[in-house]
């Protein structure tokens, strides 16, 4: 589920070339019981099942104790130092600011939430941070953690190809949405492109983007104009 994805698209050109390092990790791979169990039943009652706090503290302490021990020989961990994130649709929602703000950790470690969630000793006493992609519950925290994996990968310098496409993206300019795009053909079915992007007048054509995106905005997301 999340290994597929990973091996596709600008991730995973990104992980060939070496510019970001992205890993895996079983979770019952941290257990102690034969059985591998990582979920029990909810103290005080009530449906679903809860991640046990046992294996998601094993499993980070193993990944740091491991990155730690392969950074030593080369550099210590910069002053980026690391982010322990775990997924939750109570979180913080996931933002261009916040996706900003995780790619420039050294290290992340995302906790993929599961059943009803996961030991409030996890939230409290382990994870960094807490992140929601949206306001909607899924039936696990893999997808999100890929959502967090592309949207953090793409503002690592190198990983895009073109910067200026980062940079340029919605939200990334002054947090407002993106402005209409238009390619050829000029004119198909009848339908034109506006005549100021045919006009070669580039501060025209940048007035035209700017109006353009602050109206999408003001239309569609009129919450982001007080953040701009």
């Amino acid at each position: 589920m999340v290994q597929a994805p990973l091996a596709e698209g600008i991730v995973a050109r990104a992980i060939a070339r070496g510019l970001i390092d992205v890993r895996v990790h079983d979770l019952r791979d941290f257990t102690t019981d034969r059985h591998r169990v990582v979920d029990d039943m909810p103290f005080g009652g009530g449906p679903g099942m809860v991640l046990k706090p046992e294996p998601l503290f094993g499993a980070v302490e193993a990944i740091n104790a491991k990155r730690d021990a392969e950074t030593a020989s080369r550099r210590s961990l910069g002053e980026g130092g690391r982010a322990i994130v775990l997924t939750s649709p109570d979180g913080e929602k996931l933002t261009h600011a916040v996706a900003r703000r995780l790619s420039e950790r050294d290290h992340l470690v995302i906790l993929c939430g599961r059943y009803e969630g996961v030991d409030e000793r996890v939230r409290e006493h382990l994870a960094t941070d807490v992140v929601s992609i949206g306001d909607y519950v899924l039936s696990g925290g893999e997808l999100p953690a890929l959502v967090i994996i592309d949207a953090v990968a793409r503002l690592v310098p190198g990983v895009v190809g073109d910067e200026a496409s980062v940079s340029g993206d919605t939200f990334a300019r002054d947090g407002l949405l993106d402005f209409p795009q238009y390619t050829r053909p000029a004119e198909f079915r009848g339908l034109g492109v506006p005549p100021v992007l045919l006009s070669g007048h580039h501060a025209e054509i940048e007035k035209w983007r700017r109006e353009q995106a602050l109206a999408r905005t003001r239309r569609i997301r009129p919450d982001l104009l007080g953040k701009s």
